[in-house]
């Protein structure tokens, strides 16, 4: 990729404002960021900016913050959606040299709080009605340092200013040398932002993250990731998770390429329906419901046409398990393949949108074997990663030329790992922070000795080099025999089944696992439907039936200790909004014991276990 684009210093020398200043002088024209007006249906029309735009839209917005006193060097904290006015005050402030973070819109008040008085910071920008008045109370709380709001939406700033006579301000008074002046004065090693992670306990921790680590990663990325040139990418995970950071803001700039922002994440499958990206980066949750969508609507067809799609997909995953095993895939396969992707895969891929996809990948949790397997039958493998904010995202991945189902790949160029005596995962490298930052700015080291970083994770390197995820250390299980159990292994091996939607295993400290599982909302109507059933199927003998014979597919692959002895089937998601997930998606696995501890206890019953 970095072959057509100009490196406008030495990599080490680098910050995203110079490669901003590339952008809008080698690639002025080409588009660098579009969005749907908030009432725009799924056919509404996008408006875009040119990456000369964005750039003068950073400098009016960087003349109006600076108006309002924000220095070099201070934290500014953000809670809005996937919106321009959040993308492009993020770039404002970091040619002020201050330093943007953004805020989980699902945080919160009291991790809201703590935030805001960590941080420090005088200014906050908020989307609306609905955040300002969760800020509001802080601007009278003597114990948080916060001074002002910026609000976004006119109609809900109050008394408080508005992004719109903010960005008046700011068109009056720019000036571009004092932003030239501004931003020039900015080296590689200072903080770009500050990442607080959302945590599946306890208060956030600060991550500092540099313009040469986000560098770095991004040429380390660009060595194994094979993608068209100013690609697409669409934007819909939140701002404060360092995988949209890196992928919504910052790789963008390095790669000139073009973001479109999807305020709405449930609005994710439309808008790949309407673009038919190039790349498409999920989650697994987002994997998994995908995949559902996709799995409910082919059982609706007829059996001859199912029939015609198992086979191709069969032949798909035969080409997939080829080049896994590093083959050159015979004649007659490639053949097979190349037919069964242009008579059956793609037109059904293009009505998702999909059909033009090169690059798909994954992070942020262990992704069940049965989804990557599933896309796999579409001629789609999706890359599984593996990083921690700690280490600016990215740290493993498997890439097109070398993979592994199920792996979350090899370390990039310049990074090693070691497994310690426990199985936790331990890193070290350029890209690895060297501690969180603590209230008085200063950094509390986070690295031994030797450099190497305790992730908190439990894994396994292969004879080939790759990384198998296991569990996070602190949410393995201990029965109260002395095994250790991995949730996530049992939780993977229970959704594989396609009505149970969501898992929770529990079991520390007990003589055997019990577990809450949530159906899932696309399959479970269209399996129902299929079957005759009417109404809610959440209860319904046939549907209890067929999860009772899923619970019992999965305990034959799991060892004794691993197996699920008593179950509760759910009707309705968790999600962040609920508080059962983080905004990651990642189980908070306390929040939901709290939640369902009656029902977990009732599954003990009086044996006590």
């Amino acid at each position: 990729m970095t072959t057509i684009l100009r490196l406008p210093t030495e990599p080490e020398r680098l910050t995203i404002p110079a490669l901003l200043l590339r952008n809008a002088e080698d690639h002025g024209d080409r588009p660098a960021l579009s969005w749907r007006a908030r009432d725009a249906g799924d056919d509404g029309g996008w408006t875009t900016l040119t990456w000369r735009e964005v750039r003068h839209e950073a400098a009016v917005l960087a003349a109006g913050y600076s108006a309002l006193g924000v220095e070099r060097g201070e934290q500014v904290l953000m809670m809005m959606g996937n919106r321009a006015e959040h993308w492009l005050s993020d770039l404002a402030l970091t040619h002020l040299g201050a330093v943007p973070v953004s805020v989980y819109g699902t945080a919160a008040p009291g991790q809201i709080a703590h935030i805001a008085r960590h941080s420090r910071a005088r200014l906050a920008i908020v989307e609306g009605a609905r955040e300002r008045e969760r800020w509001e109370p802080l601007l009278a709380d003597a114990s948080v340092p916060l001074e002002e709001l910026v609000v976004v939406e006119p109609a809900d700033a109050g008394q408080h200013r508005s992004y719109g006579s903010l960005r008046g301000t700011g068109e009056r008074l720019r000036s571009e040398d004092a932003f030239d002046k501004g931003w020039r004065e900015t080296r590689a090693q200072d903080p770009l932002t500050v990442v607080y992670t959302s945590g599946t306990t306890g208060d956030p921790k600060a991550v500092p993250i540099t313009h040469r680590s986000v560098v770095v990663n991004a040429l380390a990325l660009d060595r194994v990731v094979e993608l068209p040139d100013h690609v697409e990418h669409i934007c819909y995970l939140p701002f404060a998770h360092i995988a949209e950071r890196m992928l919504g803001i910052y790789l963008p700039v390095f790669r000139a390429s073009h973001v479109h922002l999807c305020a709405d994440a449930a609005a994710v499958a439309a808008t790949a329906r309407a673009l038919h990206p190039a790349q498409f980066f999920g989650v697994p949750r987002v994997w998994e419901k995908l995949a559902a969508s996709v799995r409910a609507a082919l059982a609706t067809l007829p059996e001859e046409q199912r029939t015609a799609i198992e086979e191709a997909s069969a032949t798909a995953r035969e080409h997939v398990a080829c080049r896994e095993r590093g083959e050159r895939p015979s004649a007659g396969l490639e053949a097979a393949y190349r037919a069964a992707k242009e008579t059956v895969l793609d037109p059904l891929l293009t009505l998702a949108g999909f059909e033009r996809l090169v690059w798909t990948a994954s992070a942020s949790a262990p992704m069940p074997l049965d989804v990557v397997r599933f896309w796999a039958g579409f001629g789609i493998v999706v890359m599984d990663a593996w990083g921690l904010t700690e280490t600016v995202g990215v740290f493993t991945t498997n890439s097109p030329s070398a993979f592994r189902l199920g792996s979350v790949g090899r370390p990039l160029e310049g990074l090693e790992l070691r497994i310690a005596d426990d199985g936790e995962i331990l890193v070290r490298g350029e890209t690895v922070f060297t501690g969180y930052l603590l209230a008085d700015g200063t950094v509390d080291g986070a690295l031994d000795a030797d450099g190497w970083f305790a992730t908190g994770d439990i894994g396994h390197v292969d004879d080939d080099g790759y990384l198998w995820l296991t569990d996070r250390k602190k949410e393995m299980i201990i029965t109260s025999t002395g095994k250790n159990v991995s949730p996530a292994l049992v939780e993977n091996t229970l959704k594989e089944h396609p009505l149970i939607g969501q898992a929770l295993v529990h079991g520390d400290g007990r003589s055997y696992l019990v577990a809450l599982l949530v159906l899932d909302a696309e399959m479970t109507p269209a399996w129902a439907a299929a079957r005759g059933i009417e109404g809610d199927p959440a209860g319904h003998p046939a549907v209890l039936e067929e999860i009772a014979r899923a619970v019992d597919a999965a305990n034959a692959r799991l060892n004794r200790t691993e197996q699920i002895k008593r179950y509760r089937v759910l009707a309705g998601e968790w999600g962040p909004e609920t508080g059962e997930l983080t905004p990651s998606l990642k189980l908070r696995r306390r929040v939901i014991r709290d939640q369902y501890g009656e029902v977990l206890d009732a599954l003990y019953g009086e044996d006590g276990a």
